[in-house]
């Protein structure tokens, strides 16, 4: 259940975070497991419904496939994140910002390596195009977040503007999809400083951004959306083509029948 101090943070910026949600255990099996899935999918072996995307910018310390690799999606009808996506206490959350009947419908694991360029100035709800809005993003950081490796920055009160213009993002090896807004004055941003097992909850309106890993190791996080179950993927009729990281999983939740 949320806090009065979350259901705050919500309406007045836009997001917040929770400090040691998830025991950093558990963020080192999620870890293992995508390791395990980019390595079956590097030597050729099928690992049903995930989406292994590589990354463009090629990491001159890699020595394994998920070196190489920006993120994986449709993890969520895998056991392992099945369970996480399910998790009682993550949707007992969203259930008190978007109402009870959820369906997640991305889910992903980001490995941001070495090198790895951020994701400029965006609003998820640009991408996210539904008959609903808005969709609510749960970002676990499964390493910690720092200046250097990269982390979020956000600009607290954005989730109460409009979906702003968004233009592709120019960059010499962008990733496949990126897009930026130009047009928003964003300089009373703040990072998001995160350790292992935190999670922070947003609103699919809040502008926010990534910088570029310039630290030696990883930034790795594990992220879901989620929105109300009826929610129509209009995204065809906007973009001309089906988002492949979109996949529609109705939550379960035990004793919602009671509810």
């Amino acid at each position: 259940m949320l806090s009065i101090e979350h259901r705050r943070d919500w309406d007045e910026k836009g997001f917040f975070i929770i400090r040691g949600f998830m025991p950093v255990e558990d963020c080192r099996a999620m870890h293992a497991r995508v390791v395990e899935i980019c390595r079956l999918n590097a030597a050729g072996q099928s690992v049903p419904n995930v989406f292994v995307l590589p990354e463009k910018k090629p990491n001159p310390l890699a020595r394994n496939p998920e070196e190489n690799v920006g993120k994986v999606f449709r993890l969520h009808r895998d056991p392992i994140f099945k369970q996480l996506a399910e998790n009682p206490a993550v949707v007992d959350i969203v259930s008190d910002l978007i109402g009870p009947e959820l369906d997640c419908f991305v889910s992903q694991f980001i490995f941001k390596n070495h090198g790895a360029l951020g994701q400029p100035w965006h609003q998820d709800s640009y991408y996210f195009a539904f008959s609903t809005r808005p969709q609510v993003g749960v970002w676990l950081a499964v390493t910690e977040a720092t200046l250097d490796n990269g982390c979020l920055h956000v600009m607290p009160g954005s989730h109460l503007e409009p979906v702003h213009k968004h233009v592709p993002d120019r960059r010499p090896h962008a990733q496949y999809g990126y897009t930026e807004i130009v047009d928003y004055d964003t300089s009373k941003s703040v990072p998001v400083l995160m350790q292992a097992g935190d999670l922070l909850v947003f609103h699919s309106h809040l502008m926010h951004r990534s910088t570029d890993n310039m630290s030696g190791g990883i930034r790795a996080a594990m992220v879901w959306h989620y929105t109300k179950s009826g929610t129509i993927d209009q995204t065809r009729e906007r973009f001309g083509h089906q988002n492949p990281s979109h996949d529609f999983m109705k939550i379960e939740r035990p004793g919602a029948a009671e509810d």
